[in-house]
């Protein structure tokens, strides 16, 4: 399993970014204790078949890890949902996309930490490539949304250093206002 819910929320946008995705949303929204997270791309999409496949921890389609005979990615992120009492949704189809919704309760006793939420929207969004990657985040009716288009336009672009590190800061930042902070100050997926 994922070891934090920023690792499979990277996990899954870039899936998003190998299926040749152009637009990437990624959702991440507690209400109370209940954690709710949707990825969705315009990307390849798969057929019902292979999206069967696709929750199988021991199929792969072998193109985007040559070699490989295991997909962990999106049969780790459905366990990792329901482990904690909630629920996983594969929707996909080819041509349109595919958009993974996950939710679970963030007081059950194998809810995966948090992880570097901020360090990890700050990643994605200088994942190099033609797409934008619309973030939406919300902390019980506290929101922020980025689009990396605009974040780029106004850094002057997101691949050295210095973009990086104003993204994180930009991150942070948004974290810390809608409160999302806990005791050691490290940025909460709540």
């Amino acid at each position: 399993m994922h070891p934090t819910t920023s690792d499979t929320l990277a996990d899954l946008a870039q899936n998003a970014f190998a299926a040749g995705a152009t637009e990437i949303r990624v959702e991440l929204v507690r209400r109370g204790a209940r954690l709710e997270a949707v990825v969705r791309d315009n990307g390849r999409g798969m057929d019902a078949a292979t999206a069967r496949k696709a929750l199988d921890p021991f199929w792969t389609d072998g193109a985007q890890h040559p070699g490989r005979n295991v997909g962990l990615g999106l049969p780790f992120a459905k366990q990792q949902a329901e482990q904690c009492g909630g629920t996983f949704a594969l929707d996909s189809a080819p041509g349109r996309g595919t958009t993974v919704r996950l939710a679970y309760g963030l007081a059950h006793v194998d809810a995966p930490p948090p992880g570097d939420v901020a360090g990890t929207l700050a990643g994605l969004m200088a994942w190099p490539g033609p797409h934008e990657l619309v973030v939406r985040r919300e902390v019980d009716g506290r929101a922020y949304e980025a689009r990396r288009s605009e974040l780029a336009a106004a850094l002057g672009g997101l691949a050295d250093a210095g973009a990086l590190a104003l993204l994180k800061g930009f991150f942070t930042a948004n974290e810390a206002e809608i409160g999302n902070e806990v005791q050691d100050g490290e940025a909460d997926v709540g």
